[in-house]
């Protein structure tokens, strides 16, 4: 296969099935028991609903029959839970034993409610610091972790400071004997653990530091110099076990080579005992190490576990993923694949060894991370019975694995990629592309094909091609040019199908095996790097409220060392008129049978916007539905696909170009059953849950653009 090409270019080898409006309607091949913990009895016990991480409930008492009859049950706003208002709604609720519970704004402030009235029943919130105020994720704070100690219920979170907390379900009290005391004013004497000391107390600059007369200071945090650490995602409590996982500034706006490295760590729920800690840049002996060329993994950090982790309670194994390590453009300090960046990690959640592992990125440098849980379902392939683990990416591909032996189901191969041309950088020769599922788009395998350019006229089709021919096209794995670059071409080319999945994580009904993304196809051609010669813009700065709420919106420059090459502007892909060069395929959805990886139905959410609809080259033209604007947004729940849209990318968010709704889709075709309407754009995935005899669909919304903070929104039949 070649690495790169120019025009004319032979299609891609995978045949998409046809998405025409007569859509196939594939019946599930297998029908499964009970799906795993975490829905049973009416309950929403894990952020993903189960402990698969799937967003699946078979609750039923609201379906396609009678969807269109939801009316508002309660609205519940973040208000006047910050300084000032907060626009982003991410936390998707857990509903155990009678409460609903979840956090708020970027303090990330616990909240029990009534799941009935949505009436506030208790609230915590951690006693300011320093720490807390540098954070790089305030406002990504996705939920919080529940299990049962000694028959009591106990809330767990960690927080943007990086604490752990254990609270009483029923007071919101931090938890009598558990943890270690905090020497800093308000803070209690129990109920929370300082994660900080346990995440350092190993790594080598922070032995030199202490060494050096450094001392910490527990309300600032780590120093700057050495690099900074926050959380996203809440904990995962399984088998007795908390699972902490860890955040960081994101890698793609450091421009140091220092930082901390992202350690997975483990704390015995009962007591806040710490149990164990995995290295996640390997160190001399371990599995990996020699992925680190240059001594990188002495200075190296990041390599976060932000996104939400799953686990299998049977197998006694946690399953998580990583992104790049620091910095995230260039990697010619860190020559290697740099493991365990960019994989999926499968650890006994007893001891914290590995038990297999999957590098899905290697040295990443394209902020490739990934960002959604592993989906954890049992699929039945050629007849046999597989327990899977499900990994999509935010460029598009579908990996799945055995989840005991991390064997893949389908066949993987090691693809070749073009190679930095920037002096110093490293880039790997190759890269992992599976063979089957199919992506959600085609694009993201050898880029802009002939088949994807926009032949809406021929006029159109070969002023296309004409710029097209002067960029080198490929794949995913395109490397930025260094600005002193003079060769054949204008600049390099690739594609993404999958779009950023923060906001529309992919979900799965475990009882037929269908799988549904959220998709967006872009292009571009990568800025250009430029060489620093050891000097950068310094950013001491602390964290400030953003025009979207409290979100911060700069963040401190961490490490000493800056970064040989750095991204420097430029780049970019021409358009006509204002037309992408290519077809574009905005808000889609699309389902597969994971049973045999077959792609069931794909199909548009929304219209085309009006300023392509109505361009002065397309009038008279019958343009194909590219989609509508924002993200699709899922949940499954007994026999529909509930659905509505995300208008939010990182910080920006958009104008509602449509009337919001909630809607009903079939499962197997997508078809829309029934709608109801939004006071808001939704956020971040959904939950439901059965109370009193009362099934409700909680939504998480708000908006900048529409002046509506960040809110839950409950929906049950009159």
């Amino acid at each position: 296969m070649k690495m790169t090409t120019r025009f004319p270019i032979l299609p891609l080898k995978f045949i998409s099935a046809a998405c025409t409006a007569a859509m196939l309607i594939v019946a599930a091949t297998a029908l499964f028991a009970q799906p795993m913990l975490g829905t049973e009895n009416g309950e929403w016990r894990y952020l993903g609903g189960n402990i698969g991480h799937t967003r699946y409930s078979p609750l039923d008492q609201i379906n396609r029959t009678n969807f269109g009859e939801l009316e508002p049950a309660w609205i519940w706003r973040t208000d006047n839970f910050g300084p000032n208002p907060d626009y982003f709604s991410r936390s998707t609720p857990i509903y155990v034993d009678g409460v609903l519970y979840t956090v708020a704004t970027p303090r990330r402030q616990v909240i029990a409610m009534d799941p009935a009235t949505g009436e506030t029943l208790w609230t915590f919130r951690e006693p300011q610091t320093v720490r807390h105020q540098r954070s790089p994720r305030q406002a990504y704070g996705k939920g919080v972790a529940y299990a049962e100690v000694d028959g009591r219920g106990v809330i767990y979170i960690t927080s943007p400071g990086f604490f752990l907390w254990a609270l009483d379900a029923k007071t919101g009290q931090p938890l009598e004997n558990w943890g270690t005391s905090f020497p800093v004013g308000g803070y209690p004497e129990t109920g929370v653990i300082d994660l900080i000391p346990r995440l350092v107390g190993d790594w080598g600059p922070w032995q030199d530091y202490v060494v050096a007369g450094g001392e910490y200071d527990a309300d600032y945090g780590i120093p700057r110099e050495l690099g900074m650490v926050t959380a996203s995602a809440p904990p995962i409590v399984v088998n007795g076990v908390v699972v902490v996982l860890v955040g960081h500034q994101p890698s793609y706006g450091q421009t140091r080579i220092e930082n901390v490295p992202g350690d997975i760590m483990g704390f015995d729920a009962a007591s806040g005992e710490f149990l164990w800690k995995f290295h996640a840049i390997p160190r001399p002996g371990e599995v990996g190490h020699e992925t680190w060329q240059n001594d990188a993994w002495r200075f190296s950090g990041d390599i976060s576990t932000w996104a939400p982790a799953s686990a299998d309670p049977e197998l006694g194994l946690v399953y998580m993923v990583t992104n790049a390590s620091t910095v995230q453009a260039y990697a010619g300090h860190r020559p290697g694949d740099n493991l365990f960046g960019g994989s999926l990690l499968a650890l006994d959640v007893q001891t914290g060894e590995r038990r297999w592992h999957f590098q899905i990125h290697r040295s990443d440098q394209w902020n490739y991370d990934l960002p959604t849980p592993p989906m954890l379902m049992d699929l039945t392939v050629d007849g046999q019975v597989i327990p899977a683990v499900v990994q999509n990416t935010k460029q598009g591909l579908v990996f799945a694995f055995n989840r005991e032996t991390g064997e893949p189901i389908w066949p993987i191969e090691d693809r070749p990629v073009i190679q930095t041309e920037v002096p110093g950088n490293y880039t790997a020769a190759t890269q992992p592309y599976p063979t089957w599922p199919e992506p959600v788009d085609r694009i993201v395998t050898d880029g802009i094909t002939e088949e994807f350019i926009i032949d809406y006229t021929p006029e159109l089709k070969e002023q296309a091609m004409t710029i097209l021919n002067g960029f080198r096209i490929g794949g995913l794995y395109v490397p930025a040019l260094p600005n002193t670059y003079q060769g054949e071409y204008v600049n390099n080319v690739g594609c993404q199908g999958g779009g950023n999945v923060i906001s529309h994580p992919p979900v799965a009904d475990p009882s037929t095996g269908m799988m549904y993304n959220s998709h967006h196809r872009t292009c571009s051609a990568p800025g250009f790097m430029r060489p620093t010669n050891g000097v950068d813009r310094d950013n001491p700065n602390y964290p400030e409220p953003g025009d979207g709420g409290a979100t911060p919106n700069s963040t401190p420059t961490t490490g000493v060392t800056v970064a040989a090459w750095l991204p420097g502007g430029g780049g970019g892909l021409p358009t006509i008129d204002g037309l992408s060069v290519y077809k574009r395929m905005n808000n889609q959805l699309t389902a597969y049978q994971m049973n045999d990886g077959e792609k069931v139905w794909s199909l548009p959410v929304g219209e085309t916007p009006d300023e392509i609809k109505n361009h002065p080259l397309l009038q008279g033209i019958d343009v194909p539905n590219s989609g509508g604007t924002g993200w699709s947004i899922q949940m499954v729940m007994g026999d529909i696909l509930v659905q509505t849209r995300a208008l939010s990318e990182g910080m920006a968010q958009m104008e509602p170009d449509a009337p919001l709704t909630l809607n009903a889709r079939d499962k197997m075709t997508g078809e829309v059953l029934g709608s109801v309407e939004l006071p808001a754009p939704g956020q971040y995935g959904m939950m439901t849950y059965m109370h009193r005899g009362k099934q409700y669909i909680v939504v998480q919304v708000g908006s900048s653009r529409t002046d509506y903070p960040g809110a839950l929104v409950a929906y049950a039949l009159p």
